[in-house]
C-alpha cells in the first residue's frame, strides 16, 4: 500500500521522497483538495498524511479528504514545523497502529466466525439426534440423520483441531 501526503508546501516531495527511502513505500504527494481526492477515488491509501495549514484554512476541504481516505490511517502533520525525521516517525506510528488494529479485526472475524460454525453445527447435531431419538422414523431417514450428525460430529472435530492449532500459534 502506498502512502497519500497532501500539501502545498516548498519541498514536500523531497520529504516524500526522503519518506520512500525510509520506509520503501511509494508516496503520492498532492498539491491540493482536488487531486488529494483524485488520488483517493483511483486507490487506497495505508496511510494519508494532510497538512496541518492547509486542514486550519480550508476544514471543509480536509473534512471532504477524510470522508473518502476510507481505511487509510489519518495524520494531521504540520510540514512547516516538522522534519522529514519526524513525519517518517509518525508515518511508522501509523502503519503500526494499523497492523495492530486489522489483527485485532482479523481475530474478531474469526471468533464471530467460530461462534457461528458451532452453533450451527450444535444445532444439526442436536436435531439429528432428536429426530433419531423419535420412535416413527422410516429406516432410510435414519440413515441419513445418522450420516448428518456423523459429519457434523467430524466437522465440530475438525474446528476443534484448527481452533487448538491456531492457539498454539499464538
Amino acid at each position: 500500500m502506498d502512502i497519500l501526503m497532501v500539501t502545498g508546501i516548498e519541498g514536500a516531495r523531497n520529504c516524500a521522497a526522503a519518506v520512500e527511502a525510509q520506509l520503501g513505500m511509494t508516496v503520492e504527494v498532492a498539491d491540493n483538495r482536488k487531486s488529494a481526492l483524485a488520488a483517493l477515488r483511483r486507490q487506497e491509501f495505508a496511510v494519508v498524511v494532510l497538512d496541518d495549514t492547509l486542514a486550519e484554512c480550508d476544514p471543509a476541504s480536509a473534512e471532504a479528504i477524510w470522508e473518502r481516505a476510507g481505511l487509510a490511517m489519518p495524520l494531521q502533520i504540520n510540514f512547516a514545523l516538522a522534519g522529514a525525521a519526524r513525519v517518517i516517525r509518525d508515518i511508522r506510528s501509523a502503519l503500526a497502529r494499523r497492523q495492530r488494529e486489522q489483527a485485532l479485526a482479523r481475530r474478531a472475524a474469526v471468533s464471530v466466525i467460530e461462534t457461528e460454525m458451532n452453533t450451527t453445527i450444535a444445532g444439526l447435531l442436536l436435531h439429528s439426534q432428536l429426530a433419531l431419538a423419535g420412535s416413527q422414523v422410516p429406516p432410510n431417514v435414519a440413515d441419513k440423520l445418522r450420516t448428518v450428525a456423523d459429519l457434523a460430529t467430524n466437522l465440530r472435530h475438525q474446528l476443534a483441531s484448527t481452533a487448538q492449532t491456531a492457539q498454539q500459534a499464538r
